[in-house]
């Protein structure tokens, strides 16, 4: 029987079944938590503005969204996001999910970190990004009700110390690979968290490139 949260369905096909049980093995409670969370903060935003969306695969985007932060998909080289997107890419091809719709929750957690481009996206896309917004930024926290946020909250808790601890999730997830954040918005986690870390300069690789001017 599907779960309803705030007045959003939960998903509950098989797919669905299978993935929630797939990150409930790999993340922990806060990864967990964050996710379904973000499918919720995602589905209420797709409400509020009526967009058409479909909610498996956006559930989909939103619970893998984090997988690449874990040692099983954290690969040596690759954005964490790109990590979880191949994840969520293999595990859709087994189940026979159609190349548009692998390619749209692939790109939707691909660019979940990258301000300013998903909102103008197909909805998929825009909608991942609006919860992984909501629920680490509280962007838009003012166009969610009371009574969704308590319930959103109730079923799917945020830790007392959540916006410290997700920092230190991305960081465990990342400092072994600090040429992966160049140009997006992780840099300034290990710039916070990791005494050693240079932040390498856009400027700075133009002037010393081996072009001669």
């Amino acid at each position: 029987m599907s779960e309803i949260i705030a007045g959003i369905r939960v998903p509950d096909s098989a797919i669905a079944r299978a993935a929630t049980q797939l990150v409930r093995d790999t993340e922990d409670d806060l990864l967990y938590n964050h996710s379904r969370r973000v499918f919720l903060w995602g589905a209420l935003t797709g409400e509020r503005r009526g967009l058409k969306y479909d909610p498996e695969l956006l559930y989909l985007g939103a619970m893998f969204h984090d997988m690449g932060l874990t040692e099983k998909y954290s690969s040596p080289n690759l954005r964490f996001e790109v990590d979880g997107a191949n994840a969520a890419r293999d595990f859709m091809t087994r189940y026979g999910v159609p190349e548009r719709d692998v390619e749209d929750v692939w790109t939707a957690i691909a660019l979940h970190t990258t301000p300013g481009i998903p909102e103008h996206m197909r909805p998929t896309i825009a909608l991942v990004t609006a919860g992984v917004e909501m629920d680490v930024l509280g962007i838009a926290y003012h166009d969610f009700t009371h009574e969704q946020r308590d319930h959103v909250c109730v079923h799917h808790p945020r830790e007392t110390n959540f916006k410290e601890n997700i920092i230190e999730h991305f960081a465990s997830g990342i400092i072994k690979k600090p040429l992966t954040t160049f140009g997006n918005v992780k840099a300034d986690v290990l710039a916070l968290k990791d005494m050693n870390y240079v932040r390498q300069n856009f400027c700075s690789i133009i002037l010393g490139s081996a072009w001669p001017n």
